[in-house]
């Protein structure tokens, strides 16, 4: 099988030193070790994960559609929070699969940007509320002597924790929904979602209760 290969780096920085990108070539090579298949291109976007424009994902779709090929992502997790990236990937109806989560589909990444696009709308008004709040209060905005060594500190943990939690979330109700969709019950969606290391915020293997909860939580 002919795959076209489609990298995503943040910065130049590391396209250059290749800091990011040996990682997801080795998902790749991952994918890639126990089946007859071939990369025949590949394509780098270095852009902002803020940056809606992807030259080179247009690129791979384009030599994908002519060459017959299928497009092969080395991670979702650096591309699912940009919703113009993968409603460009749903509406291209190329072949793709990607290299960290096998099992998405065309119904998984679209549920994923829906996601992606309605948590971001959410943060953006809880942030705009919380300033025109201060603002009431009379508190003075930007400035870095308004916060302690030890608060700037805690709020990046916790923002860390959260941007982690929320993307395995996101990947794994996308999973859930997509498998539902196809008939599975939730006890087959539950062992193939144990199998593809998939696991609950508290890092454990997911029960099918939690399966069902996280489903109607997002879904109904």
């Amino acid at each position: 099988m002919k795959y076209i290969a489609y990298y995503r780096v943040s910065t130049k920085k590391q396209g250059i030193s290749g800091l990011g990108l040996e990682a997801q070539k080795t998902a790749v090579a991952q994918f890639l070790k126990d089946g007859n298949c071939l990369v025949t291109d590949e394509f780098t976007d270095i852009e902002s994960g803020k940056n809606n424009q992807r030259p080179e994902l247009i690129k791979a779709i384009k030599k994908a559609k002519e060459t017959k090929a299928t497009l092969l992502i080395a991670k979702l997790d650096r591309l699912s929070r940009n919703a113009a990236f993968i409603f460009t990937l749903r509406d291209s109806k190329i072949d793709f699969v990607c290299a960290d989560m096998p099992n998405a589909n065309a119904v998984t990444i679209g549920i994923m940007a829906v996601l992606a696009q309605d948590e971001r709308e959410r943060i953006s008004h809880r942030t705009k509320a919380a300033l025109s709040e201060l603002k009431k209060q009379g508190k003075q905005l930007g400035s870095p002597t308004n916060l302690s060594i030890d608060a700037i500190r805690k709020g990046m943990e916790i923002r860390r924790a959260n941007a982690i939690e929320d993307d395995s979330n996101k990947k794994s109700t996308a999973l859930i929904v997509s498998l539902r969709s196809q008939g599975k019950s939730f006890y087959q969606i539950t062992k193939e979602l144990n199998q593809a290391g998939f696991r609950t915020r508290r890092g454990k293997e997911f029960t099918q209760t939690q399966t069902q909860r996280l489903f109607s939580r997002n879904c109904e």
